[in-house]
């Protein structure tokens, strides 16, 4: 098993910044590919971004390119989301992703272990 916790949600202005932080505990978190998703109200959990195994390789949504990047400190077991250029359409509950496979993509059904979500608001 994995425990993944995440943290550093907030209330933020539109253009505003966020980095959001994913906490692994358990198995081996270093060997396993992460990813972040949302889900805002009345809509279905989707894709955010996602990361291999040793940072190599990184797949956004469209929608987030050139204003998150994703990133990963194995030593630490964290896995990172860095959140630019906010707009109130990024308002959602964002959820922390792993697998016990090295990289895992876009598909939510691809993931083993979820962490509880945290909650980013925009205000316009």
């Amino acid at each position: 098993q994995v425990q993944l916790v995440e943290s550093g949600g907030g209330l933020v202005q539109d253009g505003g910044s966020l980095r959001l932080s994913c906490a692994a505990s358990g198995r081996t978190f270093s060997s396993m590919g992460t990813g972040w998703f949302r889900q805002a109200p009345g809509k279905e959990r989707s894709f955010v971004a996602a990361i291999n195994w040793n940072g190599g390789i990184t797949d956004y949504v469209a929608s987030v390119k050139g204003r998150f990047t994703i990133s990963r400190d194995n030593a630490k077991g964290t896995v990172y989301l860095q959140m630019n250029s906010l707009k109130p359409e990024d308002t959602a509950v964002y959820y922390c992703a792993a697998s016990s496979a090295p990289y895992s993509g876009s598909y939510y059904g691809n993931y083993n272990f979820w962490g509880q979500g945290t909650q980013v608001t925009v205000s316009s």
